[in-house]
């Protein structure tokens, strides 16, 4: 079981690893052990996910989303094989949290007078300046 925070707890089920052979240096160790990990959160059919938080993750993790609906993160930091497991572990609580931020609505606001007034004086200068570049007769 993998406690997100007080409200959200990810079952065993939910969750499965797979571990194989990482890529890059690591030498004769690199070749026989297989220390990344694959880990698979079925974050579609979790129901300890509200629905806004599934819609908020599945946006978060862009590529990382299957179309069967599971979240998948695959780490090879380190070349332990627990230390991967729990980077992985990490990531996905931390990817969790992200997504059961509500964000900020935008409050639409008007420009100042003054700021509209600066604006239209700098593009009139601006005209002039390109008037002013052209033949002189």
């Amino acid at each position: 079981m993998l406690r997100v925070n007080d409200k959200i707890t990810i079952q065993d089920w939910e969750l499965t690893e797979q571990f194989t052979r990482s890529s890059g240096p690591g030498g004769q160790n690199v070749n026989k052990v297989s220390t990344a990990v694959e880990l698979r959160f079925e974050a579609e059919r979790s129901p300890s996910l509200p629905d806004p938080v599934k819609r908020r993750l599945k946006k978060l993790a862009g590529r990382r989303w299957t179309l069967d609906g599971a979240l998948i993160l695959r780490v090879e930091d380190t070349r332990s094989q627990a230390r991967n497991r729990d980077i992985a572990r990490e990531r996905l609580v931390d990817l969790i949290l992200k997504a059961t931020e509500v964000p900020k609505r935008r409050i639409a606001t008007k420009p100042t007078k003054g700021s509209v007034r600066r604006r239209l004086e700098a593009k009139k200068q601006r005209g002039e300046v390109k008037a002013l570049r052209g033949k002189v007769e």
